[in-house]
């Protein structure tokens, strides 16, 4: 399980607990600046990278969604590339939704794999390989700015608007992977997802270093909006930033009476689903979820108790259509539109 990001992270300025590591975040943030530099191996095929700056949740699957989405539409077969987070299997495979658990292959990957084929490797270049043996004729990477284990012809960094490049400094001292302007030397375009001051700061250094900016939101599905929307709710989650769950279901015009938060990739057991069960009985709440739980809580959750419950998938709506496709067009061009 990864725990959720401090609080002090986030903070428009360091605080005296930031100073104190900002040394080590220092040494930290030029080791991986300097491993980032390091030349990667040729797939045979084009890559785009979707990565973000920071450690904890921006929003970097739904938006490889969107532009597996986008890049079907355009005539591609893309296959997205993950790592495989939380789960057993080394890889490279490709994640089959109907015979893996998130125990086998991560969570991320099985939500992935039930919008497109996905194939999880801790050795990217082995699972590009076999993406393009199945017929890919593109690869997504979800995650890997920071990794340089392949060539990535497209690195588009994903942003948090409400929280952006955090308070500014390096693991542990802050949320960064890096100095940040080190990593945006090396990004491609940058996404800002959702409004918000810290977002347009990233924003903002971004254009001056001559980097396109295209702006998201994030998109409740209409029906569980629909079955939100005037409904007091409890919200429970395992994910990196769970303030922006809880801001989508405020979105919908749902009244949340408590929340059960746990670390990202949290393994859900009984006892979890007891206690938000309960806690839903005692409010004569409904219990929303994300997608990405649900993954977890499926195998689990009680047949009685589904007309309670209300998984929320989110999509990813791109502010200009027309910027990210000009991006994406870079790396497949001549195909159709």
């Amino acid at each position: 399980m990864r725990l959720s990001a401090p609080r002090f992270w986030w903070r428009d300025k360091p605080g005296l607990l930031a100073r104190l590591l900002q040394p080590l975040g220092f040494v930290y943030g030029r080791i991986t600046a300097r491993r980032m530099r390091q030349p990667g191996i040729e797939a045979g095929l084009p890559v785009i990278c979707i990565g973000n700056f920071v450690a904890g949740g921006a929003g970097k699957t739904p938006t490889a969604i969107a532009v597996v989405r986008l890049l079907a539409e355009r005539g591609e077969k893309p296959f997205v590339l993950m790592r495989g987070y939380g789960g057993r299997l080394s890889g490279p495979v490709e994640v089959d939704p109907d015979r893996h658990r998130a125990a086998d292959v991560g969570d991320e990957p099985l939500l992935m794999a039930r919008h497109a084929r996905t194939v999880i490797a801790r050795d990217r270049a082995a699972g590009a390989r076999l993406a393009r043996g199945l017929g890919a004729s593109l690869v997504v990477m979800d995650d890997g700015l920071q990794n340089p284990a392949l060539t990535r012809h497209l690195k588009l960094a994903v942003v948090d608007g409400a929280s952006g490049a955090g308070n500014g400094l390096c693991l542990p001292a802050g949320p960064l992977r890096a100095p940040l302007a080190m990593q945006m030397d090396e990004a491609d375009a940058v996404i800002v997802i959702g409004r918000g001051e810290a977002g347009e700061r990233v924003a903002a250094l971004a254009r001056t270093q001559g980097k396109p900016v295209v702006a998201a939101r994030l998109e409740p599905a209409e029906a569980a909006a629909r079955r939100l929307a005037g409904a007091k709710v409890v919200a429970l989650s395992g994910i990196g930033r769970p303030e922006k769950f809880a801001a989508t279901l405020r979105e919908t015009g749902a009244s949340l009476v408590a929340e059960q938060v746990h670390g990202d990739h949290h393994a859900y057991g009984l006892a979890d689903i007891a206690a938000v069960l309960a806690t839903a009985r005692g409010h004569g709440a409904l219990i929303a979820t994300t997608e990405k739980d649900w993954t977890k809580l499926a195998p689990l959750w009680p047949e009685e108790a589904l007309g309670s419950l209300v998984v929320v998938p989110v999509t990813l709506a791109f502010a200009e259509p027309a910027a990210i496709a000009d991006l994406l067009a870079t790396v497949t061009p001549g195909r159709r539109a």
